[in-house]
């Protein structure tokens, strides 16, 4: 691949944002101002709503708890759940609303984030160890970019970027397998399900229909994938997809238990005090343990009514550990409708297995039986680190992720040792679009520095903070999720912002009404 350094980079705007999805058009809108520049390496906007959705992938939330704070839906109060094409339409229409359409280099991957030391104008730590300017009047990236698939790159200067390019997508995580007992010893088809979601609806059908399919994981892509197989074998002709389940999580059908809404168990700021958060005083953190017991009361709440509702202990699919643990993780899935009517009529089964391999005709486990399948697909998820540290040079590759798999970012958005550059869609809650969409609104105000940063050593004490509260709350505690304290990580941002962090309208509601986009518009 051709790249033309002799030629000095192209500097056309003070920023750049990486990928054009929720996360990226959210930053392109708050930045608007600034004149961005959108590298997105497909030919639309979209993100994983584009390049990783099925046929049947739908939204796992309602649409009013999906939508930009200044952009609700045209039929909000519709109770079903949003398409993936509904969604990408939805955000089509905000980026055109808000003209930030006009920023997007379409069919632009970056391929490389080279930083350029002028001790003069950036200081990676900063006089006591503080976090230098956003802007400091000077590029001090570069960027190098593949354009329409080209042999040739292009290359850009910017003072400031922004990566986009999320956890999910673009690099399938493969498992790793003993020796001749890997992928090359299958004779049949193998994909990732990010190949299958490149299928169209007949070719999905074709692969399918009348074939062995085996769907390796018990997340929510498995799950619909295995909805989408059982669908394609109706009939006599037709044959049960299995599905190898490693790690039980905990499914929920819709969101109410027993008649109660489920905003009320998580999502509004009294029945967050339950959960330990950052940043915690002493009585706080008294007050947390003295009510831990209601807390675990409300997981086994919630499990009863899940245990009745879903033949779960019928299928061996009862999780071992709280649902508490799976929604402090951000592993909930909402369960659809047919899957476990299709689990009755036999077109879905189960297998649970620690390890598997591949033999020449299918699968083979740790219980030494065997499995034929025609075809394999990897619900394994993605490899979202990879995908960052392709792109990005040393010695910022190295930094970028902890002991605990967690890419460390303050207020889940800046790296504390890497410097003018910003992270958005990499923390995870239970609507992400509005975590994004609030953190881009928190980047904006500290690019315009209308506030300053705590110095490096303070704003890694509180990733820390903030780490050792989701190892204590959850064995799956390797993914950055703040849903068990998701207002009080708001409240923090609030704060910095120079907002009220209290958004409702009266105590009652601030004490019992769930939060949500709405409540976080922004502020003259």
């Amino acid at each position: 691949m051709a790249d033309h350094q002799e030629n000095p980079p192209l500097i056309i705007s003070k920023i750049a944002i990486i990928g054009a999805g929720v996360s990226g058009i959210a930053a392109a809108k708050q930045l608007y101002h600034h004149n961005p520049v959108v590298f997105e390496a497909s030919d639309s906007i979209g993100g994983v709503w584009k390049s990783c959705a099925y046929n049947s992938t739908k939204l796992q939330s309602a649409r009013k708890d999906y939508e930009f704070s200044d952009f609700p839906w045209p039929n909000r109060d519709d109770p079903s759940f949003p398409s993936h094409v509904e969604i990408l339409d939805y955000l089509e229409s905000y980026a055109k609303h808000f003209d930030v359409l006009k920023f997007v280099k379409f069919n632009s991957k970056v391929v490389e984030l080279r930083f350029v030391r002028h001790p003069e104008t950036v200081e990676l730590a900063g006089n006591a160890g503080e976090y230098g300017s956003p802007l400091p009047g000077r590029p001090v990236w570069e960027i190098a970019v593949q354009t329409n698939d080209s042999e040739n790159l292009k290359r850009y200067a910017f003072e400031f970027v922004v990566v986009c390019i999320g956890k999910y997508g673009d690099i399938p995580k493969i498992p790793n397998f003993p020796h001749n007992k890997g992928p090359e010893m299958f004779q049949g088809k193998l994909l990732h399900s990010l190949d299958y979601c490149k299928l169209d609806k007949d070719a999905a059908a074709q692969l399918l229909k009348g074939k062995k399919v085996v769907v390796v994981g018990y997340k929510k892509s498995a799950i619909d994938l295995a909805v989408e197989c059982a669908e394609a074998n109706q009939g006599p002709e037709g044959q049960p997809c299995t599905m190898v389940v490693r790690t039980l999580h905990w499914t929920v059908p819709h969101y109410w238990v027993w008649g109660l809404p489920f905003f009320l168990f998580y999502s509004t700021r009294s029945s967050q005090f339950l959960h330990e958060r950052p940043n915690q005083t002493i009585l706080g953190t008294l007050l947390c343990y003295l009510l831990s017991p209601m807390r675990r009361g409300v997981s086994k709440f919630i499990e009863s009514y899940l245990l009745w509702k879903l033949p779960l202990q019928k299928y061996g699919l009862k999780p071992d550990h709280p649902f508490e643990e799976d929604y402090a993780s951000c592993q909930m899935a909402i369960m659809p409708e047919n899957f476990f009517t299709e689990a009755d009529k036999g077109n879905i089964v189960f297998k649970r297995a620690s390890k598997w391999w591949f033999w020449k005709e299918g699968i083979e486990f740790d219980d030494n039986t065997k499995m034929k399948a025609d075809v394999v697909i990897l619900a394994t998820g993605y490899d979202g680190k990879k995908k960052l540290k392709t792109i990005l040079a040393e010695p910022f590759r190295s930094l970028i992720e902890y002991p605990s798999g967690i890419l460390p970012l303050y207020r889940g958005t800046i790296h504390p040792l890497v410097p003018n550059m910003a992270f958005v869609g990499y923390i995870e809650s239970v609507a992400n679009l509005h975590t994004s969409e609030l953190r881009s609104m928190w980047l904006a105000r500290l690019v315009d520095e209308k506030f300053k940063l705590p110095s490096a050593e303070n704003m890694l004490e509180q990733i820390s903070r903030e780490m050792e509260v989701m190892r204590r709350t959850t064995r799956f505690y390797k993914r950055h999720c703040i849903s068990t304290f998701s207002i009080n990580h708001s409240d923090e941002i609030c704060e910095e912002m120079g907002w009220n962090s209290w958004r409702k309208k009266s105590w009652l509601s601030e004490a019992f009404s769930p939060y949500g986009s709405q409540d976080y518009g922004q502020e003259k």
